[in-house]
């Protein structure tokens, strides 16, 4: 499909340290030249076996953690085998190398870290520790994204995902949802990104952040006119609603709900509507009745089986008298 496009994910050093060094503590010791070098896997690497001259099976692409063990068997060696050792890691193009436990990297490995370029930092953490952590944030940014041609809302803690053809009144449909005092995650392009192959969460790009275009009026700061509970910076996606012209929908429409449909991203399936769009229907309010009902479902309560278990039910009792 045309409206649907699939990043590949993509760090430097520098956007790894801007993000996430206030939570990870780091702090730039060395190698600041080297910023611009990738990232290119979501995963952490102890040196470990590396600083004794085992290299065959080095994960030399992922961020590089030296702890207090690593750190002692280096001080164990003459002076010139240490720098030799440095030297040999640091020529497999690493991308970053992290000392544990606020350990000072000694002067040796700073020299080799500028002539090399490898940015080198400290964090308090102890390194089991930093090691989840890193992994965590890593996890998030190297997580499968896609960008969805579509609008997202907050409803009552329910992530709807609208979508529909250019023009349909996917804007009109959120700015009436944000009146009602729902929150806008995005309009016009929505970001999704698949975390643990089990969840999908949208969020809006950081140009658009904010921001709503609506035919007629023109560009919006839904922060400044609704205030900044108007605006969710990102939210799972629990449901999708397609805006449909009514035209096209032929023999389509569900009119009982008994069938339970999907829309598929990332190879995740997520719980679709198709509401028919045409002259006169509050598409803002049945959005909402859409993602309340599915808000119901959720916790086992399923309106359509409900009303055919009843109409089953007075069939029966019809029937026996």
């Amino acid at each position: 499909m045309t409206d649907k496009k699939q990043a590949q994910p993509e760090i430097t050093v520098g956007q790894f340290y801007a993000k996430h060094a206030a939570s990870l503590q780091l702090k730039l010791v060395g190698g600041a030249q080297g910023m611009s070098r990738r990232i290119t896997e979501g995963s952490v690497n102890r040196v470990g076996l590396a600083l004794t001259g085992f290299f065959k099976y080095y994960a030399y692409r992922r961020v590089q953690l030296i702890g207090s063990s690593e750190s002692a068997y280096l001080s164990s060696l003459p002076l010139t085998e240490r720098r030799q050792r440095i030297r040999q890691i640091f020529a497999h193009k690493l991308p970053c190398l992290v000392y544990t436990r606020n350990i000072k990297p000694p002067v040796y490995v700073l020299e080799e870290a500028e002539h090399y370029g490898v940015p080198v930092f400290t964090s308090p953490f102890k390194t089991t520790l930093l090691v989840n952590r890193v992994t965590i944030v890593l996890e998030e940014e190297f997580a499968p994204t896609i960008t969805l041609h579509s609008s997202m809302v907050d409803i009552q803690g329910v992530g709807v995902l609208i979508v529909g053809e250019s023009g349909i009144g996917k804007s009109e449909c959120v700015l009436g949802l944000i009146e009602r005092g729902y929150s806008l995650v995005s309009d016009d392009a929505t970001r999704i990104r698949c975390l643990e192959g089990r969840e999908l969460t949208g969020t809006s790009h950081d140009l658009t952040r904010h921001y709503i275009e609506v035919r007629g009026i023109g560009i919006l700061n839904v922060a400044s006119i609704f205030g900044a509970s108007s605006i969710r910076y990102q939210k799972r996606i629990d449901l999708v609603v397609t805006l449909k012209e009514w035209s096209k929908m032929g023999e389509d429409i569900d009119r009982l709900g008994l069938d339970q449909h999907f829309y598929e991203i990332l190879q995740i399936k997520i719980p679709h509507v198709t509401i028919p769009v045409r002259m006169g229907r509050d598409l803002s309010g049945l959005v909402e009745v859409a993602a309340l009902d599915q808000k119901l479902k959720s916790i086992g309560h399923h309106s359509a089986f409900e009303f055919n278990e009843r109409l089953l039910n007075k069939m029966q009792q019809q029937k026996e008298r």
